[in-house]
């Protein structure tokens, strides 16, 4: 294949899945983001921005929904608000430009962000199937939420990412993205890969599957919104994201766990994946 048909290739795929990803508002939002001067949350060379801005995160994104799904009122709150069946790509629209924002966006943008979702979660609460109180704004569940966000990020990048970090850059990654929990009222937010894995290992207890919980792993795995041309790369993805799950988690939503296949066709899957994605959405010169 020539280099310009190459190129071409390259364009339209990239084009492709940042309109997907991104939505109809995509390009003009990434020039704000990228081309308004200003002070910003993250320096350019943050393992913030390294893990943020690497396409480990389509791996990552998908792991991070289904962990969250097992706190019954995480999963509750989902089911009963975000309407994520009936428009599951403008929900990850909304949550791409919400990292995108508060990774690479200037401070004062970042700030309006967050400002901007505390007032949606203020509006968001009810009750679970057994009766329990939740609220979105809830200190103790947006800690439950930022944990198995960066847990998951942080898994797929150092299997499925462009390289790997090392235990200090690790630790600076839950470190700086502790800021936007923080900013959103979470409490009691750990700052290194040994109290992540503390904070995780506490929240076992409160962790169950629910039938919102497996109905959320069957859409996401099964059932996505895609044309069929695109149901094997996306599955790709998935069981990718499935293999990095922790076995309670897998019994918990009834997946199961193929060692000698993940080890071998499912990783290399994944880094074949991943890094076609990170190619189609490489910058232009």
């Amino acid at each position: 294949m020539s280099v310009p048909v190459l190129e071409t290739v390259r364009r339209g795929l990239g084009d492709l899945l940042f309109e997907r990803v991104a939505g109809p508002e995509g390009p003009r939002r990434r020039d704000r983001i990228h081309g308004t001067p200003g002070p910003r949350w993250h320096a350019e060379d943050s393992p913030v921005r390294t893990v943020h801005g690497d396409a480990s995160m389509f791996v990552g994104g998908i792991r991070a929904l289904l962990l969250q799904s097992l706190h019954p009122a995480a999963m509750a709150g989902v089911a009963q608000h975000s309407g994520y069946q009936g428009d599951p790509w403008g929900r990850l629209q909304r949550t791409s430009h919400f990292l995108a924002v508060t990774t690479f966006g200037t401070a004062a943008d970042a700030e309006s962000m967050v400002a901007a979702v505390r007032r949606i979660h203020e509006t968001v609460t009810g009750t679970t199937d057994d009766g329990t109180p939740y609220a979105a704004g809830d200190p103790h569940l947006l800690r439950w939420v930022h944990v198995a966000e960066i847990d998951s990020f942080l898994a797929a990048y150092q299997r499925f990412g462009a390289g790997r970090l090392a235990p200090a850059e690790a630790d600076a990654y839950v470190a700086g993205a502790a800021r936007v929990a923080e900013e959103l009222g979470a409490t009691d937010v750990p700052r290194s890969t040994a109290e992540l894995a503390d904070c995780l290992a506490a929240y076992r207890p409160e962790l169950r599957a629910t039938a919102a919980a497996r109905e959320t792993a069957r859409f996401l795995l099964l059932r996505p919104p895609l044309p069929l041309p695109a149901r094997l790369p996306y599955g790709v993805l998935a069981a990718s994201a499935v293999s990095l799950l922790p076995g309670w988690a897998r019994r918990e939503l009834r997946l199961p766990r193929l060692p000698v296949t993940e080890a071998t066709l499912v990783t290399g899957s994944g880094r074949l994946a991943t890094g076609t994605i990170r190619w189609a959405m490489a910058p232009r010169r």
